[in-house]
C-alpha cells in the first residue's frame, strides 16, 4: 500500500469552496480502481487547515490519480485558495488494517 498524507491551509474566505471542490475530487478518487481510501480531515483547532489521507494499492496507481481529469480539476480550482503551498509526504505502509497484508 503507497499513502499519501498532504497538509492544506486555506485562506479562510475559501474553505467552503475548498471543501466541495475536494470533496467532489474525494468521490471521485474512491471509484479508482487504484485507490483504497481517500479521507478529508479537518483540524480541529484551526477550521482552515486539512489533512488530505490518500492510500493506493501501488506508486503506480498514485501517478495515475494525478493524470485523472477530476485531479487535474481540483488542482488548478484550489491553487489560488491556499494560505501556503501544500505539503505532502509519501509513506510505503509496513503494518496497516488488520496486520494480514
Amino acid at each position: 500500500m503507497y499513502v499519501v498524507c498532504v497538509t492544506v491551509h486555506v485562506k479562510p474566505p475559501f474553505v467552503q469552496p475548498f471543501l466541495q471542490a475536494t470533496l467532489d475530487n474525494a468521490r471521485h478518487t474512491r471509484r479508482e480502481s487504484g485507490n483504497l481510501r481517500f479521507d478529508v480531515l479537518a483540524a480541529e483547532e484551526d477550521p482552515a487547515r486539512f489533512m488530505l489521507y490518500e492510500a493506493y494499492g501501488n506508486k503506480d496507481d498514485f501517478t495515475a490519480h494525478q493524470q485523472t481529469e477530476h485531479y487535474l480539476r481540483w488542482k488548478q480550482a484550489v491553487a489560488g485558495w491556499m494560505a501556503q503551498p501544500r505539503q505532502g509526504v509519501r509513506y510505503n505502509s509496513i503494518f496497516f488494517g488488520d496486520g494480514e497484508g
